[in-house]
């Protein structure tokens, strides 16, 4: 009886949060991520997952990052989210302070329309060479759920190390987070993937320098951050979960040579072999820019660190005779047909829109 007595109760307070949700909009939201910090809220927006996001995106509310971030609550075990994630936790021997933070249950009804909107965006799209990361369809939807907002913000001491991390999603570098509770009013959007090219043409030579960027240094750094088998070095690779309870980012119980854990998370059911392969070195380049920034980047803009692992990735596909690399949304990174002179302008502008019109990062 006492246990019925609880899950009535429990239910009562899920209904009453629902019901007490309030209208906002993503631009709404972003704007002051801390004012609507525990709150439930009703906003409709689109939808989108790709390697390393599971947003929902407004690109006309021009800030850094025009997306919030999505998570399900604990115990969901969804097939819709992210492919792969980075998440920083604070180590046993972590330098910083770690607050305390009690947020609002969120029930997650797993009803008809859930089931439809999870089943859409963990489809993935049938391309003739790699697409990594990506859905066939993008979702407008209307979600209720449980804003978790903060300033994203990697904090360092004077010697550079990490002393303070906030945040939420990949790279904890999103100032807002919605834990769903429903979903409804979905209205899926086929994404136009005609413009990935076939397989044809002979594969350049890696280019010697990108913007700013040396790409063999980079792969170098990105397969070095994991460190040697066995090696215990505060990088914990994992299997992605993206789930939020109404804890904060509590204390791993294990230590790391700079008091933070590096959660490298992957979807080993859906990536497999060379999509495995770029996805690792991807998050591999996202620790080594974060744990051992170089001369200017140490608080780097997500727009910069995504920039530099998709460069980083496509660097590896072209050592690997690749003949194309997609990214979610279709946009065409690299394609070996491509002229040796016009190889690293293509990247550079294919990567770049790919990120603010679809991640809806800004430079």
């Amino acid at each position: 009886m006492k246990r019925l007595l609880a899950a009535v109760f429990l239910f009562a307070v899920a209904l009453s949060l629902h019901a007490q949700a309030v209208d906002a909009t993503v631009c709404d939201i972003l704007k002051d991520p801390q004012g609507f910090n525990g709150k439930m809220v009703k906003i409709k927006g689109t939808v989108k997952a790709g390697l390393d996001e599971f947003v929902v995106v407004d690109t006309s509310c021009g800030l850094p990052v025009n997306a919030i971030w999505i998570s399900y609550p604990e115990g969901t075990n969804a097939k819709s989210g992210p492919m792969a994630m980075l998440e920083m936790q604070p180590a046993k021997n972590f330098a910083g302070t770690v607050e305390a933070v009690d947020r609002p249950a969120v029930k997650l009804e797993w009803n008809k329309d859930f089931k439809q909107f999870d089943q859409l965006l963990a489809t993935p799209v049938k391309t003739a060479n790699m697409c990594l990361g990506c859905m066939k369809y993008e979702v407008t939807v209307t979600l209720t759920g449980r804003v978790d907002g903060a300033k994203a913000e990697i904090k360092r001491d004077a010697s550079g190390k990490i002393v303070g991390i906030t945040g939420f999603g990949n790279m904890n570098a999103y100032n807002a987070r919605l834990v769903v509770g429903t979903v409804t009013d979905i209205v899926p959007h086929d994404i136009d993937y005609s413009k990935a090219p076939a397989s044809s043409g002979k594969t350049a030579n890696i280019p010697e320098e990108f913007t700013g960027i040396q790409p063999k240094d980079q792969v170098h750094r990105a397969h070095q951050t994991y460190g040697e088998q066995g090696e215990d070095n505060g990088v914990v690779v994992g299997s992605v979960k993206n789930e939020a309870g109404r804890k904060g980012l509590e204390k791993s119980g294990k230590k790391s040579p700079d008091g933070v854990i590096f959660n490298a998370e992957l979807n080993m059911d859906r990536l497999k072999g060379d999509d495995l392969s770029r996805a690792s070195v991807h998050l591999g380049e996202h620790i080594a820019d974060v744990r051992s920034p170089e001369a200017g980047l140490e608080q780097a803009s997500l727009y910069q660190l995504e920039y530099r692992a998709w460069v980083t990735t496509v660097v590896v596909a072209i050592g690997n005779a690749q003949k194309s690399l997609t990214t979610p949304g279709g946009y065409v990174i690299w394609d070996s047909t491509w002229p040796q002179d016009q190889g690293i302008p293509n990247v550079e502008s294919a990567v770049s829109s790919y990120l603010q019109a679809e991640a809806g990062l800004a430079k």
